[in-house]
């Protein structure tokens, strides 16, 4: 059988020396600077060993406690909205838009009137950048300032991704990233939080690192947490941040090559920019499938590639639509759940080859 054809494989091609002085090379706070250098903005990271890690610190540092509300994007994945739960709080789940497929500014607006209307504001809204697409930041962020909700930023599927010249992980209060394995970037698993003041970073690493008191002993008045970064994975992400553009402009590739070989397929869209200034990383590239259109759906495609040995998905199911979260609050329509529906998530991995790309093609002919 030929290789598989992966959907979202890791990057990583560096090579470790055979031994790490951590008493004199601090390799986590040299991966800080290094991603604080690229974020700018006076940006302050903290290194933790996931991105669910980084939106739990997140919400801890916003104050989120038993019995809040925070109103989240539906259409992600469940690690965005788990840590609200961690918090004993409560998720509203907000309907996406067809723009960037992300949280929609009308139905959020909504939700946050009529929270307060039952005489329960939002603590926090969290907000994603799905796939590498940015959302509707200009809009979002105003509604935030409006009513005075904090915003967390999950740019977790986002780094390298821009809104008019800035960077994703760079407008909110409190923003995350991901370092998974299948990520634009991988340190073999890790995340960051992205905090605006030192004085937030310090009390991040603090509960991050079990909230030992400044003692000669151990001594714990706070609950703590071992969110930290390792040593092996903050240096992996340090080199690996230096393949970022790289990384970046090879998914764009794969994005423009699916441009090209869909052209002309009746009933077929690939989820790409609709204005100038958004620049998607494309860390995955994605399709709707219109099946009155095509005489095919989305899950017949997804069969013939795996005929074939190539990994497809299914675009995120709604977290509203979630066993887990079948008892809370959502606000919208049925959008989120026609992505899910009628998309799906094609091989977009940073090193798919020119005969990756032969089989992907003579596979969906095929298959036409």
């Amino acid at each position: 059988m030929s290789k598989r054809i992966a959907l979202s494989d890791s990057n990583i091609s560096v090579n470790l020396p055979s031994e790490i002085n951590t008493a004199n090379y601090n390799v986590i706070a040299n991966f800080e600077d290094k991603l604080e250098k690229y974020l700018g903005e006076k940006k302050h990271v903290v290194a933790l060993n996931s991105g669910t890690s980084a939106i739990h610190l997140a919400l801890i540092l916003s104050g989120v406690t038993e019995g809040d509300e925070v109103l989240c994007q539906s259409f992600t994945y469940i690690a965005t909205a788990n840590p609200i739960l961690y918090q004993k709080a409560k998720p509203i789940f907000i309907d996406s838009e067809l723009d960037t497929w992300n949280i929609c500014p009308k139905h959020l607006e909504k939700a946050i009137l009529d929270r307060i209307a039952k005489g329960k504001k939002p603590k926090a809204i969290i907000i994603v950048h799905l796939y590498g697409m940015p959302c509707k930041i200009d809009e979002i962020v105003a509604i935030a300032k409006k009513y005075q909700i904090i915003l967390i930023e999950d740019a977790a599927e986002a780094l390298g991704s821009m809104y008019k010249e800035q960077k994703c992980g760079t407008f909110g209060d409190f923003s995350i990233f991901s370092f998974n394995n299948n990520k634009i970037v991988s340190s073999f698993g890790g995340g960051v939080l992205v905090c605006n003041s030192i004085k937030e970073k310090e009390e991040a690493i603090f509960l991050a690192t079990q909230a030992k008191d400044k003692s000669e002993y151990y001594s714990h008045s706070r609950l703590g947490f071992n969110y930290r970064m390792s040593i092996v994975s903050a240096l992996i992400g340090t080199e690996e941040l230096s393949c970022l553009n790289d990384y970046v402009s090879a998914r764009i590739a794969n994005h423009q090559n699916y441009e090209s070989l869909l052209d002309g397929v009746k009933g077929v869209s690939l989820f790409k920019e609709n204005d100038d200034f958004i620049k998607s990383n494309h860390w995955l590239s994605c399709i709707l499938i219109d099946s009155k259109a095509s005489k095919f759906t989305n899950k017949s495609l997804r069969d013939q590639f795996e005929k074939e040995n190539i990994e497809s998905r299914p675009l995120w199911k709604p977290l509203h639509l979630q066993p887990i979260f079948k008892n809370d609050a959502f606000y919208g329509g049925n959008v989120a759940n026609n992505l899910f529906q009628k998309g799906l998530c094609l091989p977009s991995s940073a090193h798919l080859t020119k005969n990756d790309f032969n089989r992907i093609s003579n596979s969906i002919q095929k298959f036409l």
